[in-house]
C-alpha cells in the first residue's frame, strides 16, 4: 500500500512539473525591443509659404498664405508647395486642374525640375493667358518661398513639351516673373486711365503675353 500511495505521489508531482513546461513554454519569449519602449518620433513644425493663384478677375496672380508639413529636404517641401497649389486657393481661383499629381522633383543648383502627370495639359482649360498664369504661378511661388531658385522646368509625364496646351511655351526652363503679379490694364479701360504713362510703362494683357513670349524665346 505504501508503494502504491509514493507511486501515486510521484505520478502527481510529474503531472504537475509537465503542466509547468508546457504552460511556460507556451508563453510568448520577451525580448529586449519588447521591454524598451519604441522611440518617439519628433514632428518638424510646419511651414508657412506664400502661393500665387489668379484673382477673382482672372488676369493677374495674387498671394494667399498657406501651411504645409515639415519636411527636411527641400525637394520634399516643393512637393507639398505644389500640392497645396493643386488643391487650390481659398477665395481666388485656382491656376492648376485639381486631378494633377507630381511625379517627381528634381534640384539642380538654381534649377528645379517638376514632372507633373498629364493631367496638367489634359485638363487645363487653356489660352494664352491662362496658361501664362499657371505657369507663372509656379514658377513664382517657388521663387517666393525658395529665393535660391531661378529656373523651372515643366515636364508632363516626363517628357519636355513644346507648349502647356498650344500657347504658352514649357520647352525651356522658365524664370520668375512678378510682372504678372500687378493687375493689367486692356482695352478702353487703358486708353482712358493709362495714356498719360509712357508706353514701356504700361501693363496690358497683350503686353505681358508678348514679353513672356519674347523672355521664353531667348
Amino acid at each position: 500500500m505504501k508503494k502504491l500511495v509514493t507511486g501515486l505521489f510521484v505520478v502527481l508531482v510529474l503531472g504537475i512539473l509537465l503542466g509547468y513546461g508546457i504552460s511556460w513554454m507556451s508563453q510568448k519569449p520577451q525580448t529586449v525591443a519588447d521591454e524598451l519602449p519604441a522611440p518617439a518620433v519628433q514632428e518638424l513644425p510646419g511651414r508657412s509659404v506664400e502661393l500665387y493663384y489668379t484673382a477673382p478677375e482672372g488676369t493677374f496672380l495674387v498671394p494667399e498664405t498657406a501651411e504645409i508639413p515639415g519636411c527636411d529636404e527641400d525637394r520634399d517641401c516643393i512637393r507639398s508647395l505644389l500640392g497645396e497649389l493643386i488643391q487650390g486657393p481659398q477665395v481666388n481661383l485656382p491656376v492648376l486642374p485639381k486631378e494633377t499629381r507630381v511625379l517627381n522633383v528634381e534640384i539642380e543648383n538654381d534649377l528645379v525640375r517638376i514632372d507633373f502627370s498629364r493631367h496638367l495639359a489634359d485638363f487645363h482649360p487653356g489660352g494664352s493667358l491662362s496658361e501664362l498664369l499657371s505657369i507663372y504661378s509656379i514658377a513664382n511661388s517657388l521663387s517666393e518661398n525658395f529665393p535660391y531658385i531661378r529656373q523651372v522646368q515643366l515636364l508632363i509625364e516626363g517628357e519636355i513639351r513644346s507648349t502647356l496646351k498650344g500657347h504658352a511655351r514649357i520647352d525651356q526652363p522658365i524664370y520668375a516673373d512678378f510682372s504678372f503679379n500687378s493687375e493689367p490694364l486692356s482695352g478702353v479701360f487703358e486708353e482712358q486711365t493709362n495714356t498719360d504713362m509712357p508706353d514701356d510703362k504700361q501693363l496690358s494683357i497683350e503686353k505681358l503675353i508678348q514679353d513672356a513670349a519674347r523672355q521664353q524665346s531667348e
